[in-house]
């Protein structure tokens, strides 16, 4: 395919769409939890925003995968980002003439993830039309650090500002910036996708018998998807943690949202070499110590924002080592033809718990305490260490290479 490669036109144009695209959800993931604070602050209320923010991956991501599969997936690329641009204009009237409500943001949450599930698993089809399979670590590494980045580290600071100006301005820069992505996505070549006379349900069930029935690629989809637990209880809670446990004002807030950022953009400086020199089974298996080792930190040490930050830039510069090995194991040992339906099956089972997660996260925050929170996120995280100690060895890491290799 034309620009395959590393530094090819595609390549370049996929991280400038990632760059665009991530700046509109940095924009609204941002502003949609201080907006609700400002209407409510009861725990349970805040956290439905979550709930709503998270329900697509579970309701809609099997169907996406068919879609994606079915359609050119730089197609569906760009009409994720109508989507988005549809909710961004919505929040932004609302906003801008002082009609929000929590209905509202309810909406708007749950549209903006419904074009996240499209988008995301379209992108991460693409990413294997575009660079080598060498270079898969490194372009899954630079994605997430764009993403995660633009999301948290760029973003949000500037988002308590501008929310101070006009609670519907971020949500109208965010419009402009889904359209900077919608037309960079459309000019990004791509496969045609392969005609199948199959029923849609049965396409549907194909990726996700193949993900189930592969030993490491389901042991990893059940890991992540008690991390997605443990990590939606607490970032449901998290705006609730810094206003009234650290007494940070909309701001703050965003700064400490930023540091969730800086350890992306540590660790993608050493990601490709740490898992080169490790190899992918114990470099997964750190990340997930370090990953119940964080949780747990934030429930104990003071509240100083300065030493919560620093927790926070320790757990996603490791989750980042995680991701990278989970996004590129399953373009590794997944047939092209059912890569979309693999990878959107992944983010149904994985991230279908997140809904969930916010839920049990403002519950635990009413009956016990917003510390408490992080404290079932360390214990369900340390189940993931569990299964991840027995299954995720070298040896199951070759015989993966060697089933795809058959």
């Amino acid at each position: 395919m034309a620009g395959r490669g590393g530094s090819g036109p595609a390549w370049v144009r996929l991280q400038a769409v990632a760059v665009s695209g991530s700046t509109c959800e940095g924009l609204l993931l941002a502003a949609l939890p201080l907006l609700a604070v400002s209407i409510t602050t009861d725990p349970r209320a805040v956290s439905l925003v979550n709930v709503a923010g998270q329900a697509p991956w579970l309701l809609l991501s099997l169907f996406a995968g068919v879609v994606i599969d079915r359609v050119r997936r730089t197609a569906v690329l760009a009409s994720a980002y109508a989507v988005q641009i549809v909710a961004a204009l919505t929040l932004a009237l609302l906003g801008s003439t002082g009609s929000l409500s929590l209905p509202a943001l309810l909406v708007v949450a749950f549209v903006l993830t419904t074009a996240q599930v499209f988008g995301d698993g379209a992108a991460g089809s693409v990413v294997p039309e575009v660079v080598t399979p060498d270079q898969l670590n490194m372009a899954n590494s630079r994605l997430q650090v764009i993403d995660r980045g633009m999301v948290q580290f760029v973003v949000p600071p500037a988002t308590g500002l501008l929310i101070g100006i006009s609670a519907g301005l971020p949500a109208w820069l965010a419009a402009v910036a889904a359209l900077v992505a919608l037309l960079l996505a459309r000019g990004i070549p791509s496969a045609k996708p392969v005609r199948t006379p199959a029923h849609p349900l049965k396409d549907l069930t194909a990726g996700l018998r193949y993900l189930v029935g592969t030993p490491l690629l389901r042991s990893i989809t059940i890991t992540v998807a008690l991390g997605s637990f443990a990590a939606a209880a607490g970032n449901s809670m998290l705006v609730l943690y810094a206003t009234q446990e650290l007494h940070l004002a909309p701001f703050g807030y965003g700064v400490l949202l930023a540091c969730l950022a800086v350890g992306w953009v540590a660790s993608s400086f050493f990601v490709d070499r740490f898992v080169r020199r490790f190899g992918y089974s114990t470099a997964m298996r750190i990340a997930q110590v370090c990953a119940v080792l964080s949780q747990l930190l934030i429930a104990i040490v003071p509240p100083w924002p300065v030493l919560v930050g620093a927790v926070l830039i320790f757990l996603t510069s490791t989750t980042l080592i995680w991701n990278v090995c989970s996004q590129s194991s399953r373009q590794r040992f997944t047939p092209s033809e059912l890569l979309g339906r693999v990878l959107t099956s992944h983010r149904a089972l994985a991230w279908g718990l997140t809904p969930l997660g916010a839920l049990a996260g403002g519950f635990v925050a009413v009956h016990w305490s917003l510390r408490g929170v992080w404290v079932m996120a360390a214990a369900v995280q340390l189940l993931g260490t569990t299964l991840v100690w027995r299954q995720l060895t070298p040896a199951a890491f070759r015989d993966a290479e060697a089933a795809m290799a058959r």
